[in-house]
């Protein structure tokens, strides 16, 4: 809900709070709601569950219109070419059937700034409550486009000239090795089982997460926040650089 007041407050019309929650977190969430001009209504926890649906509600609900979506991977694409994005960064989950894992993927989507996630329809979780709730509002700011051929997308991706990026444990460099700073699709598999062999094979360049430890491999969600935020750190440390040197004197006279 807190993301949706960020994100679309418009779309907000009510919010309904249970009035015996005086926490700062209830507090600072009720003063973000007043700021966005959004009608409170104090209502007891048996209507709160009832509104919500179940009693996992934390004191509240609200009635929201519908927030218009990207119906496709290619209206995305174009979107953000006209948008000036020359660089789009997307997460490709092969295999991810878990919609806590999905939840978590999404949430990390969106904290590192991916453009989209994409999954194939016949191998992934959808949408639903859990995810819905794990991603603490990422499935609504987070694009997740479900294909009905994952390897020809990937094809269609290399077409628009992104790089197709796989996770691997025996790939012959690692992520830290990896140029992340263009246009980028990066594919990771289901824990233990990773990516399938045919989404393997239509991989530019395959990766490892270095593991120092006595565990083999990290929990998808985990991988693809370790992935992502390391593009992150690279087009930042790339912005910086550009930055800098556009504005040196002693550059520009060489």
């Amino acid at each position: 809900m807190g993301v949706r007041l960020k994100t679309a407050p418009a779309s907000v019309i009510e919010v309904y709070v249970d009035p015996t929650r005086r926490d700062a977190r209830m507090r600072q969430f009720t003063e973000r709601a007043r700021e966005a001009g959004v009608r409170l209504i104090e209502v007891d926890v048996v209507r709160l569950a009832r509104l919500a649906g179940s009693h996992g509600h934390q004191g509240v609900a609200a009635k929201v219109e519908a927030v218009a979506q990207v119906h496709s991977l290619d209206d995305l694409l174009e979107q953000l070419e006209a948008d000036g994005v020359a660089n789009p960064l997307l997460l490709v989950l092969d295999g991810i059937t878990d919609p806590h894992n999905l939840g978590a993927c999404l949430r990390v989507a969106d904290g590192a700034g991916a453009h989209a996630v994409i999954a194939p329809k016949d191998h992934a979780a959808g949408i639903n409550a859990t995810v819905a709730k794990v991603a603490s509002g990422a499935a609504e700011t987070v694009p997740y486009f479900m294909v009905t051929n994952l390897a020809r997308t990937l094809g269609e991706l290399k077409e628009r000239n992104i790089w197709i990026i796989g996770t691997s444990d025996d790939a012959p460099q690692t992520l830290y090795q990896a140029d992340l700073t263009g246009a980028v699709a990066l594919v990771l598999g289901a824990e233990g089982a990773g990516m399938r062999q045919l989404t393997r094979k239509t991989c530019d360049a395959l990766i490892s997460i270095p593991m120092q430890g006595a565990v083999e491999s990290l929990n998808v969600s985990v991988a693809s926040g370790v992935c992502l935020y390391e593009a992150l750190r690279q087009r930042q440390a790339q912005s910086v650089a550009t930055a800098t040197s556009a504005s040196d004197p002693t550059h520009r006279a060489q």
